[in-house]
């Protein structure tokens, strides 16, 4: 299949610090990856690589057959479906749901004069409607409950269309029946194979939906490990990510991760702890 993107000794360093050091990657049109790792692993100073919103310190970035720095990033970006708390942010709490996904037609957040055709409309409406938020659709954004506001934000990243989809941690903050629909939709829509290459980033290895294909695992701004999932998501690739012994289970597509000692250390039965 295609390449949607090749990063080629990829680095990001900002006052002398080291984010990303030298990642090497590529994703495939009909791939769907998860990005794993601790906090300040890098995860999300690579999401903006992906979406175009920042360029590497070294390295060379090709997304969508176009190299960052030699490229119109304006012309690019609307070609690369992005959700995230940071976006949903931007979405003014009186906007209505309908509005708040048409206005990704423009690249705009907050309904102002722009004019949209009723075709525009009608593939807004049928985007809600596959996401379960038909019926929501007149409700104002800043009304919705956390998981229905992590929908509308994925209905808006796909409304026009995108080539590649980052997801960066649509599950994040939703109880267990909220994260279970969502991860229910997001598998359904990975499975589909006329869905577009999708990126997601998670702190959980239990918000990986099912029908997602590949994994990175990132430690310290380097790429500890990389490729089908069912390979990489070990409990010793894990372990090496987060610094930690790690039990890790799966079941029918989904997966679950523990410390394989309380703490993460192992204890002699009969000895305390210093």
């Amino acid at each position: 299949m295609a390449e949607v993107l090749r990063l080629t000794d990829v680095s990001v360093v900002r006052s002398g610090n080291v984010i990303l050091d030298s990642i090497s990657w590529t994703v495939a049109s009909d791939e769907r990856w998860v990005i794993l790792g601790p906090n300040g692993a890098g995860k999300t100073t690579l999401l903006q690589i992906l979406s175009a919103n920042m360029h590497p310190s070294s390295g060379t970035a090709e997304l969508l057959d176009s190299t960052l720095g030699r490229t119109d990033v304006f012309e690019l970006r609307p070609r690369i479906g992005f959700a995230s708390t940071a976006l949903a942010r931007r979405i003014p709490p009186q906007e209505t749901v309908l509005d708040s996904v048409l206005t990704a037609a423009y690249s705009v957040t907050g309904r102002w004069n722009e004019e949209y055709e009723t075709l525009d409309v009608r593939r807004a409406q049928r985007v809600l409607h596959e996401w379960k938020l038909g019926h929501l659709e007149e409700r104002k954004f800043g009304n919705l409950s956390d998981g229905e506001q992590k929908r509308v934000q994925i209905a808006r990243a796909v409304m026009t269309d995108p080539e590649l989809l980052l997801l960066d941690e649509p599950a994040g903050s939703l109880d267990l029946g909220a994260r279970e629909e969502l991860l229910d939709l997001l598998g359904g829509y990975a499975s589909a194979p006329e869905a577009p290459a999708m990126i997601m980033v998670t702190h959980h290895v239990e918000e990986i939906p099912q029908g997602f294909t590949h994994l990175l695992l990132l430690r310290n701004g380097k790429v500890t490990a990389a490729g089908p999932i069912a390979e990489v998501l070990t409990a010793e690739s894990l372990g090496e990510a987060f610094g930690l012994e790690l039990i890790v289970t799966a079941d029918d597509g989904r997966y679950t991760a523990r410390a394989a000692y309380p703490g993460g250390v192992e204890r002699t039965p009969g000895r305390r702890s210093a």
